[in-house]
């Protein structure tokens, strides 16, 4: 089928529960194989997807990118994170891409038993004594909550990074320090809106030629069983909804069930349902199968490949 994938890059989303190196070689396969430009790892209890994408190495060359969304800024040290950037970038052939994020305030100090404190300064901080050594420069910062000096003797060329951010401050310093943002539970009013206009801002700030990337998540199902997906979504959603940032976001977007992102029905619904996110000023999709059953999700699947490919 022929496509123009509305001007977008099509990513496949891992998701967040690969519990082995071999289901994220066998989620990149299905990502080469269906046609899509890049993969994603999330971070979560799983596969650690820096380390996992680095042990894929040049496994599946057809696919232009790799990357993780996203790897918790907090319990990691600017250094450390460099290293296995670095490491990862060189495994796969200059492909990779760091997304990153602070994470939830419940995640850092109940699962983590750190203090959550000015995440905004912790982020600019830690970005400071990190690009500098993802360029292959020396870091010299001594900061309130990070300070680094060091230099890495890594081979690889510069790893840009996404910046999982909602508020205006975290946006327009992705749009002016990053290559961009990596997107959660996010719909297309929020991003042409809110998104959008902050990212811009901070670019232009900076007098930075071009637009940031926003890489939006999207949930879809294939399927005639709406009633069993829209289950599946209420559950997925129940967990961003605990997170204040992405309560706002669903409000944003005129939404009182959050739900509703997953994209849910025939393949044409699903399409034009991504559609809106091209409109919106997303560069970017980054896929997640989201099906209550194993005959929609390989509905799903082959919908994908035969647009794709």
């Amino acid at each position: 089928m022929t496509n123009d994938r509305f001007g977008m890059r099509w990513g496949s989303a891992g998701g967040t529960s690969l519990t082995s190196i071999d289901e994220a070689r066998a989620a990149a396969r299905f990502a080469e194989q269906a046609g899509f430009d890049s993969f994603w790892i999330s971070h979560a209890t799983g596969v650690d997807p820096i380390v996992a994408l680095a042990c894929l190495g040049n496994d599946f060359p057809g696919i232009g990118e790799v990357g993780t969304s996203v790897v918790p800024l907090y319990g990691r040290h600017p250094v450390g994170l460099a290293q296995l950037a670095r490491t990862a970038q060189n495994a796969v052939g200059w492909r990779f891409t760091l997304g990153v994020g602070t994470a939830s305030k419940r995640h850092v100090e109940d699962a983590l038993g750190l203090s959550w404190d000015k995440p905004f300064s912790y982020t600019r901080e830690f970005m400071a004594a990190l690009l500098p050594l993802l360029a292959d420069e020396q870091a010299a910062t001594d900061g309130e909550q990070v300070s680094a000096h060091a230099k890495l003797a890594i081979k690889a060329q510069a790893t840009p990074i996404l910046l999982a951010a909602l508020g205006p401050r975290m946006l327009r310093f992705a749009g002016g320090r990053l290559a961009g943002t990596t997107l959660g539970q996010c719909g297309p009013r929020t991003i042409s809106s809110h998104i959008l206009p902050h990212l811009q801002a901070g670019a232009k700030a900076v007098g930075r030629d071009g637009s940031p990337r926003i890489m939006a998540l999207v949930r879809i199902c294939v399927t005639d069983d709406f009633a069993g997906a829209k289950t599946l979504a209420r559950e997925i959603s129940a967990q961003y909804q605990s997170n204040p940032s992405y309560a706002n976001a669903t409000k944003h977007e005129g939404l009182d069930d959050a739900s509703d992102l997953h994209l849910i029905g025939s393949w044409g619904q699903v399409l034009d349902g991504l559609a809106e996110y091209a409109e919106a000023g997303a560069t970017d999709l980054r896929i997640e199968v989201s099906a209550h059953d194993e005959k929609s999700r390989e509905r799903t699947r082959v919908a994908l490949a035969d647009y794709l490919s």
